[in-house]
């Protein structure tokens, strides 16, 4: 059960470390009036950047032992 946790949280550090994000412009938070109107306010710009990855194949030959099988006779 502990290994399981540790490869959790080392899956999660990965994870939370693949991309970079730079907030770009703050935003701010909605004003209320006591009767109820106000401001929308504005959402955070956040620019984010994310790993680049490459994903490819390569052809492998691989040398596999021969292997002699002798069954037991039956009787």
């Amino acid at each position: 059960m502990k290994k399981i946790a540790i490869a959790a949280a080392l899956t999660a550090g990965l994870a939370l470390s693949a991309c970079e994000a730079k907030v770009t412009d703050e935003g701010e938070m909605p004003s209320m009036d006591v009767d109820v109107s106000g401001d929308a306010g504005e959402m955070p710009e956040v620019d984010v950047d994310t790993a680049d990855v490459e994903v490819g194949s390569e052809e492998v030959t691989v040398d596999v032992p021969d292997v002699d099988v002798t069954m037991p006779s039956e009787e």
